[in-house]
């Protein structure tokens, strides 16, 4: 599994001390974005949809993909299309829309969100249309929590045997010890504490460390009635 470290790393001195990382950069706060890209092995742009949802602001989608567009020439970096935290499926899927319609340029460099409390449809659809597809907490699902555990386990069964590569967003400490085969997950665990625990080298060497399993074997977790119905209704 890949370990996206969420930026803004402070001071600058501690961002270089990670050269040769693989980092996240929010939109809500860009300002690591040129070193990043300097030093990152890879660099993921996350659309800053959390701080929109948690500060209750109206999102600038259209500001967001042209802030994304330059940086997408590195070949290996990648951005999180746009979304709503709580939002409904049909909101999250109008953005995927207008996001092709009007950027689709970004588009085909930027992956999905599927939200935990939506349906296993969604995920099954997502799956079967993207090469890549990041998973966000949501509703009543928090990390470590024992639901979230079970949606995990229901949603991994769902997928299994595709091709995809799922990407956690900020939940990286509970999937790398986790039995879900994720390609890639982002924390902030760093920026937060690299004060501490011996420091940020160390902390990032036993975070990148921890790796998730190459398949998903566990299969304990049933779909529920209302998404084997809309599976059926969807064939």
């Amino acid at each position: 599994m890949m370990h996206h470290h969420g930026t803004p790393i402070t001071p600058r001195r501690i961002l270089l001390q990670l050269a040769g990382c693989n980092f996240c950069v929010p939109w809500s706060d860009p300002r690591d974005v040129e070193c990043c890209h300097e030093i990152g092995q890879s660099v993921l742009l996350d659309n800053g949809a959390y701080s929109i949802w948690r500060l209750g602001d109206e999102p600038d989608w259209e500001g967001y993909a042209n802030w994304v567009r330059p940086w997408l020439e590195y070949k290996t970096t990648w951005a999180v299309m746009p979304d709503v935290i709580e939002g409904t499926e049909e909101e999250n899927d109008e953005l995927i829309v207008w996001l092709f319609a009007h950027h689709r340029d970004v588009w085909k460099r930027s992956a999905p969100v599927w939200h935990m409390h939506e349906s296993i449809t969604r995920l099954r659809r997502l799956c079967m249309g993207y090469d890549r597809v990041c998973v966000g907490s949501s509703g009543e699902y928090i990390p470590g929590q024992p639901n979230w555990h079970r949606r995990m386990d229901e949603a991994f069964d769902a997928i299994d045997g595709t091709d995809t590569w799922m990407h956690m967003l900020r939940a990286m400490d509970t999937v790398s010890v986790g039995p879900w085969p994720f390609a890639s997950a982002d924390s902030t665990n760093i920026a937060r504490n690299w004060n501490r625990n011996g420091g940020a080298v160390p902390m990032v060497a036993q975070i990148d460390a921890r790796q998730t399993p190459a398949r998903w074997r566990q299969s304990s977790s049933q779909l529920t009635i209302d998404d084997v119905l809309a599976l059926v209704e969807a064939d």
